[in-house]
């Protein structure tokens, strides 16, 4: 029945990306500090890396639940009920009930999703990432490499399809980036968020 898949799919993938990892983890409210996002990248900034490794392993896991979850529900054929966890634990992610609906930009959600939904994507992107690392020495850069070719290489391994709904997530990335973006700029120009 893929109206129960879905429903069940949505509600544990939003409740589990509901989860402020990063306070409950570091003891602080990282949308206080830094740039106010509560994941990984202002955790390593804030409380240093070794402390953010418990934020950064708590998001990738958020996201490869939730797909998880929505995989092992769906009958043959309904795989895109996975990508529905996925984006479910995105939105938990960045609008958590159990914080506030104040959240991040749920990249590692998008990452753990990956990491399930298309495992030989990830690997290859994961080897991007570290070719990128070694020829610049920023995980920064590389990081932004691995991500960004996950659609093209993808593409060459599941289909349009499976791409087209990965390109989903990463609009949804997206979106939140540029949220975060206005209300920075609100923030600069003296208003209110």
């Amino acid at each position: 029945m893929a109206v129960v898949a879905v429903v069940v799919t949505v509600l544990i993938g939003y409740l589990l990306g509901s989860i402020p990892i990063a306070r409950l983890t570091t003891g602080r409210d990282l949308r206080t500090v830094g740039d106010g996002n509560p994941g990984y990248w202002n955790a390593k900034e804030t409380v240093g890396k070794r402390a953010a490794v418990p934020v950064f392993v708590g998001d990738v896991a958020k996201g490869a639940i939730a797909a998880g979850v929505g995989l092992l529900l769906a009958a043959e054929g309904d795989w895109w009920i996975g990508y529905l966890g996925g984006l479910a634990a995105m939105v938990g992610h960045a609008w958590p009930v159990f914080d506030r609906f104040r959240g991040g930009r749920s990249v590692l959600c998008f990452v753990g999703a990956i990491c399930v939904l298309s495992p030989l994507t990830a690997l290859i992107a994961v080897g991007v990432l570290a070719a990128v690392f070694a020829a610049t020495r920023s995980f920064a850069w590389g990081a932004r490499a691995g991500v960004f070719a996950v659609p093209f290489v993808q593409l060459v391994v599941d289909g349009p399809y499976r791409t087209a709904m990965t390109g989903v997530l990463m609009t949804f990335i997206g979106l939140r980036f540029a949220q975060a973006a206005v209300a920075t700029r609100r923030s600069r120009a003296g208003l209110r968020p």
